[in-house]
């Protein structure tokens, strides 16, 4: 019996320290703020109602439609390409490798993996490509008196294609991101690409007084 009543005071005491160990007040450790979480969308429905309120969204709107007007009128010169200071040609192989089978919409092969396939062999290119410094009077004057619209494509790669449609009463064309001058390797102007067979021969010619 007497062993019962020595466990059951050593628990006793044991809840006894746990109670009090639990209870006891260390003080305020620091400075409490309380948790502040504002409501993101309010936040910013509050700033749209805001910019109504006060124009900003339509300041914003004619703000965004001059800079995709100007950017239109007049993009972005291909990096890279100057005056042609002496002549050059070359040939361009457009050749590719497929990396995968290309099939049509029944599932019958058209072309195997790992073939090289020329678009030239199943599309001509009717016009020639001529690569042109829009802002060169000379050059848009070169181009436009030896090829008409039939004849080639001008395309700029710096310049305004817009306003010399309007005053030349003709079609132009820009090489967006010098994509096309990029991949033929075209590095000066005026440039000529046209095709001869399976490939495309280009030439880059000097001016007299392209400056």
């Amino acid at each position: 019996m007497s062993r019962w009543r020595t466990i059951l005071a050593t628990a006793a005491l044991l809840a006894v320290g746990s109670s009090a160990a639990v209870a006891k007040d260390f003080g305020t450790m620091g400075k409490a703020f309380p948790v502040m979480e504002p409501d993101i969308l309010a936040t910013i429905e509050a700033r749209l109602q805001h910019l109504q309120a006060t124009g900003g969204i339509d300041r914003a709107n004619a703000e965004f439609a001059h800079r995709a007007e100007a950017r239109v009128r007049r993009p972005e010169p291909v990096a890279g390409i100057s005056h042609a200071s002496e002549p050059r040609s070359w040939i361009y192989d457009p050749s590719i490798v497929i990396d995968h089978d290309v099939r049509d919409q029944k599932g019958n092969l058209i072309a195997q993996r790992g073939r090289s396939v020329n678009p030239l062999d199943f599309v001509a290119m009717g016009q020639a490509l001529v690569f042109v410094d829009g802002d060169s009077k000379a050059e848009m004057d070169w181009a436009t008196s030896h090829y008409d619209d039939l004849k080639a494509k001008i395309i700029l790669v710096s310049g305004a294609p817009l306003d010399e449609m309007t005053a030349r009463k003709r079609r132009f064309y820009f090489d967006q991101e010098g994509r096309l001058t990029g991949r033929l390797g075209v590095r000066h102007t005026p440039a000529i690409a046209v095709q001869e067979g399976r490939v495309l021969k280009l030439s880059e010619i000097q001016l007299k007084g392209n400056g």
